[in-house]
């Protein structure tokens, strides 16, 4: 690989934000040939516009005086930031910090009586999981991390215990030094630590990274390069399931998902072991199988096990869109089938009329009473998204229906999710991925739209909002629609499954 930047290149914290999530995604930034990376998708260009507006605004309500260096670059810029520390100003922004190998533009630098602690404005939430089992991103930790080691090393540090200011304007704290989850005794110091050696190994060459593919893999503008050397190398991670921690861990053996069809399995398991770490004897054979598959004689996929379907005359195809960056649930979309006779198809949406709670709620509670009037059909929907935001909905309206109605919906005796009871339990695919789109375009459905995606569907929502465009109003329906439509589409090739 053509080597692009220098092996002195510095350490920063969104080299360390990218490494958290794809440590290729560091190598590909350092060394590969930039007019190889794809166009910018317009998602991530609404999440740049998005995160410079919440950080004009964040930066516009502070309400206390602050040296502002945004207008400044490079060293210019760091120069003005340490004489402003020296001098001990109260709050700087947009500063430009350094420290041997490392480089950090924190957003805000803030002073206390022991000295500066960074923190950084960011477009997401502050923390991740539950309300109940919260904890700090990780991502967000190795950089405000970054800024800290910076800040020890100079003698500036008021203590482990960088800021994030979120989507929501709340300030969260990142203690560095606490372990950060409830079974995990790991610091985020500790991650840092961990993510800082792995970068300086890939800066000076002693660490070569693979490409994997993965699910965030398609917003990356790598996406491209990387897909191609994947498949001229016949990737394992190319089936289903055998990510980047798997693949490793098999890599000095099997190669290839070639070589991994050709091996006799059992020789690799011992007892309740396999001779791969983290990899069950189960889930070894699962991903044997599906090597086998790809590599067959045009592959068709099959029932890996018994399947019974519950019967109804009414089958509801089920599918929301939501805007995370705003936490709003905008639109609630049922395709509707009887007898199993396509030609009686009717789709039906429920569309928030704006960003209001009320509109949220009234289109939550028109389609939940359009399923209460259908009380005998059964309903289906891919993966555990549906469930999952309709529990949150109805918390937030308690009024429309009680927690053991959602229950009740979704019981397996009424609601198939397709992705988890299905797919992935009784179901083989000769396929990279078990996406909706994967699964339905390989049985021949084609959406209407030119890029149908969960992440364009955001920024046409965004696009709507901002301009009230019915034309983007009905893109989104008829995106929402092939959804449904696609799901019907692969429970109908479920049922042609033959099993083997």
């Amino acid at each position: 690989m053509t080597g692009y930047i220098q092996s002195d290149a510095m350490i920063t914290g969104s080299m360390l934000y990218d490494l958290i999530s794809c440590p290729h995604r560091v190598t590909m930034d350092l060394f590969a040939d930039p007019a190889d990376r794809d166009e910018v998708s317009p998602f991530i260009r609404m999440l740049w516009e998005k995160g410079a507006s919440h950080e004009r605004d964040i930066v516009g309500g502070i309400g206390v005086p602050f040296l502002n260096l945004s207008g400044f670059q490079l060293d210019e810029k760091e120069r003005l930031t340490t004489k402003a520390m020296i001098r001990r100003e109260p709050l700087i922004y947009n500063g430009r910090i350094t420290a041997n190998d490392l480089l950090g533009e924190p957003d805000l630098l803030r002073l206390t009586n022991h000295g500066y602690v960074a923190g950084d404005i960011k477009s997401g939430a502050g923390e991740e999981g539950r309300e109940d089992l919260s904890k700090p991103k990780v991502h967000y930790g190795v950089q405000v991390a970054l800024y800290n080691d910076i800040l020890e090393r100079k003698g500036l540090s008021a203590g482990r215990t960088p800021f994030i200011i979120d989507i929501n304007g709340q300030e969260v704290t990142y203690n560095l030094d606490e372990p950060y989850g409830t079974r995990n005794p790991t610091t985020l110091w500790a991650e840092y630590q961990a993510a800082l050696a792995e970068a300086r190994a890939i800066v000076s060459h002693q660490e070569e990274t693979l490409a994997a593919y993965g699910s965030t893999c398609k917003l990356c503008w790598w996406y491209s390069a990387c897909t191609k050397k994947l498949a001229a190398d016949d990737d394992l991670t190319l089936l289903p399931e055998l990510g980047r921690t798997k693949r490793n861990a098999m890599f000095s053996q099997i190669e290839s998902v070639a070589a991994f069809a050709e091996i006799n399995v059992e020789s690799f398991i011992n007892g309740k072991r396999t001779l791969f770490p983290g990899i069950g004897p189960d889930t070894l054979r699962k991903l044997h199988e599906r090597a086998r598959l790809v590599s067959s004689t045009n592959p068709q996929p099959y029932l890996s096990a018994p399947l019974v379907l519950p019967h109804s005359d009414i089958e509801v195809f089920f599918d929301i869109e939501t805007d995370p960056m705003r936490d709003f649930c905008y639109l609630h979309g049922m395709l509707e089938r009887h007898g199993g006779d396509n030609s009686t198809e009717r789709f039906d949406a429920f569309f928030a009329t704006d960003l209001s709670v009320e509109a949220e709620r009234d289109a939550f509670a028109a389609a939940w009473a359009y399923l209460c009037a259908r009380p005998r059909a059964i309903i289906y929907f891919y993966s555990k998204y549906e469930q999952t935001i309709w529990r949150v909905l109805q918390r937030k309206y308690p009024d429309v229906c009680s927690a053991d109605d959602i229950e009740a919906l979704f019981h397996p005796s009424r609601s198939i999710d397709l992705y988890y009871d299905v797919i992935q339990k009784a179901t083989m695919w000769p396929t990279r991925d078990h996406s909706i789109k994967t699964l339905a375009r390989f049985l021949g459905f084609q959406w209407r739209d030119t890029d149908p995606s969960g992440a364009a569907s955001i920024e046409w929502f965004d696009q709507w909002v901002r301009t009230g465009d019915p034309s983007i109003r009905q893109r989104i329906l008829d995106y929402n629609e092939d959804d449904c439509r696609a799901t019907r589409v692969l429970l109908d090739g479920i049922r042609g499954l033959a099993e083997r």
